[in-house]
């Protein structure tokens, strides 16, 4: 950690000094030693370790470092991956299932998924400074509004199980049955999709049926789920079906293959409520099982209780077309209990990535893909039939299942041995069936391939002999009244940009318009943002990790199995628990696959009436969202006027309570940004009461390496890998939501229907669609660890802490600071006081937020969790340079507000409330405003030299929540 003194010859160096060259804790460690000595001058503290141990309550304090090993060097850490990857063996899959090998575009794969412009972005609750994303997004719902025909779509889910899942609370929210308590699904649904509707179900308190699609009108119910196509790959008319459900006064929300979307009609124009899925195959690769983004659309009419985000086009104060997400009042963040779901992670990098595929191919380029890969199933179909294998279903699209069971001399297990020997994977789950899923990836010699396992060597078939004969012949295995009749895709932005110098011209320009980690430091209290290492983003894009299908068989993903294995191997150690679940795709899953760990628990101890929730007012917002989902009654408990948990109150209600008290959901250190000397006390107060302990991991980088949730006392807890553990965010997705559990807690830990996890877990239901949730992420976080090692988290969050305390002791000089503990000092965080400031000047935390925009910052948190302030945490990744340009913008513009506050300036014409300005501004010819157009865009001489500009002035959050448009407009809006 510590800096060496330049030399003028490296005799005088030992090797162990010479080697710091490579160490990887200087990289990822902001403060050079000469830096936090000026740092700990001002926090006030002899060292880094006096001001822990003034900070951390010693009776939760670690006596050693984790047990995680040493920390690597790039190379060294990226050559042992590397091997381990090359445990994988990477087969042609078949499989389908929802997951398909696809051809990310080049131009998109360097310039969106491995550029830091896109995946260090954070979630854009600042539009202005977010355009770029939320044009893609809008882009995003375009496509999936055109392809399923509804017209409302969300900006992207976790996955399709879980927006399957989402779809069903719709139903039962808008059903006009409102007595029925039943939800249908069709057999021929994805199994992994109908395991995790299940256990949504479960919490719900809904009952299921599962049964042929055309049981459903037969049954009461509120709604029913539909695969189109199917599992198998039938395509078949659902219209007459919708209708009869309807008559019923059911909801019908169809799963949909987007792909398959490009030739069939629309879901929407077939009667559907709802459609969902997977963008997957639109050029994001398989990363075996994630992330990917989930698409939603529905009718304009059920726009309050879709689920997720909706980007939505407003107006700036220039009266510009400008895009903000919609609705925002919908985020659990705000509602809380009552929100309609806790969706708080979205997958937007992969959402603009299959965006960007469609503006790239057009829908000239995507009608090709889909036809080719149908062209090829109608190749397979024919080639296969004329030797006596015949397909289940005369009408599909891209998958063909066979009854292989009464096959003379070509036995299921003879085929199965065939494709691994050729190194091919196909479906094979089901007793007597082999299905095979075609896909953009299929080549003529792949299907001359599956002639020859299928069929065995002799069966002389010739692949483009037979493509004649379908083209003379007329053949059609789509039904003429399920072909696409309607348009697709017709907005300019996706007839526009079909060369690659276009394209990444419009990528860049997007790019452009956002303010990403690659600009200046994201100070986002409780949401982490800091360095996302570059050497830990590489191994994603390695196909050994990028192109495995999550269903491939277990002997083929002994790498990804080590990986995973070790990885929870560290995070048990740094937790403290006993067993980690990797399934939990963002923290949200994780706090609700915790929460039905602890319900099972108390369920299989027969105390299943246990279902109150205690959660301190401080708590994350998805904290009470979460208890809702597992079917828990919520009761708040007070804090106290420093912030902390009223004990009295405490202990009063949880003994009020306690023949039904389940749990409690805490955050440690507090949301409020210290750490409570009461923690210990708050678990033995829970469990002597019958409860569990939640410890909400979103604050861990305030813990690891120096105490554990486990060593406080929790017996759950999920970790923010896109937060503690470097995974970037994306611009709002992914994440990853991992839960640690104690010993007792590990038997009710996620299973999968398709792949089992841990056999003691066999039979439990999934949270995520895939088995160990968004996989191809996972090395991010364990690069992560091992090029810290033991000492660099340890220092990774004694430097986060150590930041945080000195941004109080510059920042309290200016502004009062919220919370403190006795010491006066913080965790990892603080919260600037901004309420007297306004009662002063009249001058808010929105303007605030946006002015510093015209600094070069994105806002820190606004408003959470304590209305009229800013949540400020500077992560360890920041040096002390940035903190103090940072420091300087907030000292200036307190300054600002003295003038607002003396009247020199008045509460309408200042920068604050003009803020952030634009080059529209500095370039009117009207500018007639109370201060320069220098003070206005260059406030302080820094920001000359990195000036970011934004490109729309402050947006009219109330005009566009008024007027919802989430629909791509005119492209003469565009242009300025």
């Amino acid at each position: 950690m510590t800096s060496q003194s330049p030399t003028s010859s490296s005799d005088s160096l030992s090797l162990a000094q010479l080697e710091q060259t490579q160490d990887f804790i200087r990289r990822h460690i902001g403060p050079s030693e000469a830096q936090t000595e000026a740092m700990l001058t001002d926090i006030g503290a002899d060292s880094i370790d006096a001001l822990i141990d003034e900070i951390v309550p010693s009776d939760i304090r670690l006596a050693d470092l984790p047990a995680i090993g040493d920390s690597k060097t790039e190379v060294q850490a990226l050559a042992d991956l590397k091997a381990i990857a090359n445990l994988n063996k990477v087969n042609t899959s078949y499989i389908g299932l929802g997951y398909y090998p696809t051809l990310t575009p080049n131009v998109i794969l360097r310039n969106v998924l491995e550029n830091p412009g896109w995946y260090t972005a954070y979630t854009p609750y600042q539009p202005e400074i977010a355009q770029g994303r939320l044009e893609s997004l809008l882009n995003y719902q375009q496509m999936c509004i055109d392809l399923t025909g509804l017209p409302l779509a969300s900006a992207s889910l976790l996955d399709e199980g879980t927006a399957a899942a989402e779809a069903m609370a719709l139903a039962k929210r808008v059903s006009k049955n409102k007595k029925s308590n039943l939800f249908f699904i069709s057999e021929d649904v994805f199994p992994q999709t109908i395991d995790l509707v299940k256990q949504r179900a479960d919490m719900f308190g809904f009952d299921v049926v599962i049964a042929p699609a055309n049981e459903a009108p037969e049954h009461d119910i509120f709604g029913a789920l539909i695969q189109y196509p199917s599992a198998t790959g039938q395509v078949s008319d659902i219209s007459e079906l919708i209708e009869k459900i309807h008559s019923n006064k059911g909801i019908v929300a169809v799963a949909a293959d987007i792909m398959s979307l490009v030739l069939l009609k629309a879901p929407g124009d077939l009667g559907a409520d709802a459609v969902i899925g997977s963008s997957q195959r639109f050029g994001v690769p398989m990363g075996y099982g994630g992330p990917h983004a989930a698409f939603f659309t529905t009718s304009d009419k059920y726009k309050r209780s879709l689920p997720g985000r909706i980007i939505g086009v407003s107006k700036d104060t220039r009266g510009n077309p400008a895009l903000r997400m919609a609705m925002q009042t919908r985020e659990q963040h705000i509602r809380r209990e009552k929100a309609n779901s806790n969706i708080c992670t979205a997958q937007v990098l992969l959402a603009n990535m299959a965006a960007f595929y469609a503006v790239y191919h057009g829908p000239k380029g995507l009608k090709t893909i889909a036809s080719r890969i149908h062209r090829f199933a109608d190749i397979l179909c024919l080639g296969t039939a004329t030797k006596g294998l015949v397909s289940i279903h005369a009408n599909y699209f891209d998958t063909l299942t066979f009854n292989v069971a009464a096959l003379e001399n070509n036995s299921k297990e003879e085929i199965v041995e065939r494709a691994l020997i050729s190194g091919v994977n196909l479906r094979s789950d089901v007793d007597g069936q082999i299905s095979v899923s075609l896909d953009e990836t299929t080549t003529r010699s792949d299907v001359a391939t599956l002639f020859t396992i299928l069929l065995g060597t002799n069966h002389g078939l010739d692949v483009s002999e037979l493509d004649e004969k379908i083209i003379a012949c007329g053949h059609s295995s789509i039904p003429a009244s399920l072909i696409r009749d309607t348009a697709i895709l017709t907005h300019p932005v996706f007839n526009s940009y079909h060369s690659e110098t276009e394209m990444l011209r419009y990528i860049k320009r997007l790019e452009n318009k956002d303010l990403a980690l690659n600009h200046s430091m994201i100070s986002l209290g409780s949401c982490t943002m800091k360095l996302n290492a570059t050497a830990q983003m590489i191994p994603v894009s390695w196909p050994e990790f990028a192109n495995m299908h999550p269903f491939a068989p277990q002997d083929q993903v002994v790498g990804y199995k080590q990986m995973i294995d070790e990885l929870a191997d560290w995070l048990v150690e740094l937790t403290g628990y006993d067993k980690v679940s990797m399934q939990p795709n963002s923290g949200a899953q994780g706090e609700y696959a915790g929460l039905i760990a602890i319900h099972k628990y108390h369920e299989s101890r027969g105390d299943s009436h246990r279902n109150i929730c205690l959660i301190p007012a401080s708590a994350h917002g998805t904290n009470p969202a979460s208890a809702m989902m597992v079917g828990m009654k919520v009761v708040v408990v007070a804090c106290t006027k420093d912030g902390n948990v009223d004990m009295e109150d405490l202990t009063a209600k949880a003994e009020e309570l306690r023949d039904n008290l389940s749990c409690i959901m805490i955050t440690y250190p507090s949301t409020h940004g210290v750490y409570e000397t009461t923690i210990s006390e708050i678990c033995n107060i829970i469990h002597d009461n019958g409860g569990q302990v939640y410890l909400d991991g979103a604050n861990m980088n305030a813990q690891v390496g120096i105490t554990s949730p486990g060593f406080i006392g929790a017996d759950v807890s999920h970790l923010n890998l896109h937060k503690t553990f470097a995974i970037p965010h994306g611009g709002g997705g992914p994440g990853m939501g991992p839960i640690g559990v104690k010993s007792h807690l590990a038997p009710f830990l996620p299973d999968h229907s398709l792949v089992n996890i841990i056999e003691e877990n066999q039979g439990n239901g999934a949270v995520s669609a895939a088995p160990y949730g968004s996989a191809g992420i996972l090395p991010i976080t364990y690069l992560y660890i091992a090029l810290l090692g033991k000492e660099g988290v340890t220092a990774a969050t004694k430097y986060a802490i150590t930041n945080a305390n000195y941004l109080v002791s510059k920042l309290s000089q200016h502004y009062p600071i919220l919370y403190t503990d006795p010491n006066g000092r913080v965790a990892h965080e603080c919260i600037v006081d901004l309420r007297p400031i306004k009662e002063a000047s009249g001058v808010t935390e929105m303007d605030i937020a946006k002015r510093l925009i015209d600094y070069g910052f994105h806002s820190p948190t606004m408003s959470f969790p304590v209305a009229g302030t800013l949540m400020i945490e500077p992560t360890e990744s920041e040096s002390k340079v940035e903190l103090d340009r940072f420091i300087e913008a907030m000292v200036c513009i307190r300054d600002e507000v003295r003038k607002v506050e003396s009247g020199e300036w008045t509460l309408d014409n200042n920068p604050l409330h003009h803020a952030p300005h634009t080059l529209a501004d500095i370039t009117d010819a009207n500018w007639d405003r109370a201060y320069s157009i220098a003070d206005a865009v260059f406030p302080v001489p820094g920001v000359r030299t990195n000036k970011f500009w934004p490109t729309v002035n402050r947006i009219d959050d109330v005009y566009g929540d008024r007027n919802l448009v989430c629909s791509c407009p005119p492209i003469d809006t565009y242009i300025d």
